[in-house]
């Protein structure tokens, strides 16, 4: 059951008491690395930007009634090893302003509604490529609260379930907030439904 704008999304059912409590996007990614975690095994989300995307409130328990729905996956390749992101990938430059870019699987990053078009169900990631004129910067940024930032000319929107990028030099890479190196060519997909989570 996939999140797509203007359709039901998710089912209120029953959390089985084995359901496995996170509370955070990168305890939840860490997941799908643990060889004892069983694919479609539900996850309790209790916080984070994915939940926070999903409108979750940090009270979905084991044993009782909350919102269960099937959410995407981001795969990324980075210098031949494989890793996970269940909300977003950041990369940012080495000096402001600067180049950022974004392949985001929730809609919201802290504060931020960084990507206000992203939904964890639906198959793509929302690709956001920009190079803000230091003169717009400070403007733009009072709008990433409301996600008035977008649309913005000098801010590249697309919607994907694959791509790859390259820059010219090595750039920090951040999967769901966390920094793993820096790096020059990015290979991205979607992973559909990979996870049953409640929230």
């Amino acid at each position: 059951m996939g999140v797509k704008r203007g359709e039901q999304w998710g089912e209120i059912g029953l959390v089985p008491d084995t359901a496995i409590v996170v509370g955070s996007d990168r305890a939840l990614a860490a997941l799908l690395l643990d060889r004892t975690f069983k694919a479609g095994q539900p996850v309790v989300l209790t916080g984070g930007d994915l939940c926070a995307t999903l409108g979750g409130r940090g009270r979905a328990r084991p044993g009782s009634e909350a919102t269960l729905v099937d959410v995407d996956v981001g795969e990324v390749l980075l210098d031949g090893h494989l890793h996970r992101f269940v909300a977003h990938l950041v990369t940012r430059p080495t000096r402001h302003p600067g180049r950022w870019w974004v392949a985001a699987n929730a809609a919201h990053r802290g504060s931020w509604n960084l990507a206000p078009r992203a939904h964890p169900g639906d198959g793509l990631l929302d690709i956001l490529d920009t190079a803000i004129p230091c003169g717009e910067l400070m403007a733009a940024w009072r709008r990433l609260k409301s996600g008035t930032h977008v649309p913005h000319p000098a801010i590249r929107q697309e919607r994907t379930g694959a791509v790859q990028m390259g820059f010219d030099r090595p750039t920090t890479v951040l999967l769901d907030g966390q920094s793993v190196g820096k790096f020059r060519n990015l290979s991205v997909r979607v992973k559909q439904g990979a996870l049953r989570i409640a929230v």
